[in-house]
């Protein structure tokens, strides 16, 4: 199933996504739901980010560009960083590069969605606590990353995480890839072979660390292709088995002092 959140005529829905008309749903999403009967079409309405994270946690440099690069000897302490849920947006809204930097990143990915509470999991178990996934952009602004090496400042400005445009409960990951257009020129095209902490072992690690809920976004690393961006740029990032999120890149009004 396609779950999808839009806005009609003002008002905040919940939905499922088949063959372009949205049936309106109500209750959990991640347990007792029902049809509304009403009935949208895709183009009518406004999609919104397809979930409002509790939390959301990323992973550093997590592809490369060839499997034999893989290391044969995996990190004991992946990197992870959080990002604010302030940060979501959702398809077609403006990203909105900061004062302070000319140029930002795009770095599209694939996004895991929890959908039970999961302590301790073993990496065999991670699939049952997964709901469904989401196309991320995890949008970086180097300029504002810490001379020690911390990265927070720089994933967190308002509209830094673009989500959606759906979350797709059924997915192959085996043949899934993580793509990026850049103002139509394909940039990022990988599959998840290529991630050096497989889905599996990140989440399961995460999991040893932290109690992780429904509605906690994963997102798993970009591949190897992302590039700076500049006001004007439009971004679409995809997989093909989610769909397309597609996002433009604006700079920031500077303030006027009074």
């Amino acid at each position: 199933m396609k779950f999808v959140r839009f806005k009609d005529q003002n008002t905040d829905r919940a939905g499922i996504l088949l063959d372009g008309e949205i049936k309106g749903i109500q209750g959990d999403i991640f347990g007792e739901w029902a049809y509304t009967g009403q009935s949208f079409q895709k183009n009518e309405v406004q999609l919104l980010a397809p979930i409002e994270p509790n939390q959301i946690i990323g992973i550093g440099a997590n592809y490369v560009s060839n499997t034999k690069d893989i290391p044969e000897v995996l990190p004991e302490i992946p990197v992870f960083f959080f990002k604010p849920a302030s940060s979501v947006i959702g398809p077609e809204e403006k990203i909105v590069i900061p004062n302070g930097a000319d140029q930002v990143k795009f770095e599209s990915e694939l996004a895991v969605v929890i959908g039970k509470e999961a302590k301790n999991v073993a990496e065999s178990d991670v699939f049952d606590y997964v709901f469904g996934y989401t196309v991320g952009n995890d949008v970086t602004a180097p300029a504002f990353f810490h001379g020690d090496g911390h990265w927070t400042i720089g994933k967190s400005f308002d509209t830094f995480t673009p989500l959606g445009p759906v979350i797709e409960t059924e997915l192959d990951l085996s043949i899934i890839h993580v793509e990026a257009r850049l103002n139509g020129t394909l940039k990022q095209d990988s599959s998840t072979d290529l991630m050096i902490i497989p889905i599996r072992k990140m989440i399961s690690y995460l999991t040893s660390v932290m109690t992780l809920r429904p509605g906690d976004v994963i997102l798993t690393g970009s591949p190897v292709g992302a590039e700076f961006v500049r006001n004007g740029d439009v971004i679409e990032c995809e997989i093909k088995e989610i769909g397309t999120l597609r996002n433009t890149f604006a700079s920031a009004r500077k303030s006027v002092k009074s």
